[in-house]
């Protein structure tokens, strides 16, 4: 997938494009500022405008973006499955399994090897049942989890079905206690909850450091645009309207 700012694109008619998000912003942020653009320097009163698949405001990567008739096609891409690279550090946990909440526990280490690890990463492959993170977006009772947490409340989350297809160490620093980890998984898979599921196998804890989805089915992270560049293709469209006046 390449995106040439001198091709032609309809927005208004449907497109496909593959942002690399923003550390700290949304997906809806993403979703926002791309369909402001689009109508604000296109001159479009109405444009449909959605994401393939929420991506943690803490994490980056690939987030697919489709608008006006490519937004059917949405239900479609959001099953296929997704690539991170996501770092853990071990021994510790935070009540939102990454760095959004303090560490509320810290839990030995001195026992967790290279070896350890690589044991013990194979269990995770398949089909597994995971519990979603109560800061999440699962809906308890009509209410998403993460509004009941942030006002201190808890629920009982029902584990979901889902599939790991790769899950492989790509980094171990020992010193630091961290754990740079790849993994190919289907739609639904909560890389943080993988990282606390990780930690406890270890017989330890961990939480999420950082976190990458590099790609969504067939669009890797060197298929995305950033912000500016597609400021630059909506302007360029723009001029081009102008132009034809």
């Amino acid at each position: 997938m390449e995106y040439d700012v001198n091709r032609h694109w309809d927005f208004a008619a449907g497109e496909v494009i593959a942002f690399d998000k923003p550390y700290r912003w949304t997906s809806f942020d993403v979703v926002g500022k791309a369909r402001w653009l689009l109508c604000h320097r296109l001159g479009l009163k109405k444009l449909k405008v959605g994401h393939t698949g929420t991506l943690d405001p803490l994490a980056t990567g690939v987030v697919v973006v489709c608008t006006g008739k490519k937004t059917k096609e949405i239900d479609v891409l959001q099953n296929h499955v997704k690539e991170y690279v996501a770092t853990l550090q071990l021994g510790a946990t935070t009540p939102s399994f990454d760095l959004e909440k303090p560490v509320d526990a810290t839990y030995p280490t001195e026992h967790i090897t290279r070896e350890l690890i690589d044991a013990v990463l194979p269990s995770f492959l398949g089909e597994q049942w995971q519990v979603p993170p109560m800061f999440s977006a699962v809906k308890v009772d009509g209410k998403r989890a993460y509004k009941l947490a942030r006002k201190g409340e808890t629920a009982q989350l029902k584990p979901k079905l889902l599939v790991i297809d790769e899950l492989e160490a790509l980094d171990f620093d020992v010193a630091l206690m961290q754990l740079t980890l790849r993994v190919v998984c289907s739609k639904g898979t909560y890389i943080r909850a993988l990282a606390r599921d990780i930690g406890e196998r270890l017989r330890s804890g961990a939480h999420l450091v950082a976190l990458r989805r590099t790609r969504v089915g067939n669009i890797k992270i060197d298929d995305c645009i950033g912000f500016e560049q597609f400021e630059n293709i909506v302007n360029a469209l723009s001029q081009e309207t102008e132009d034809d006046k």
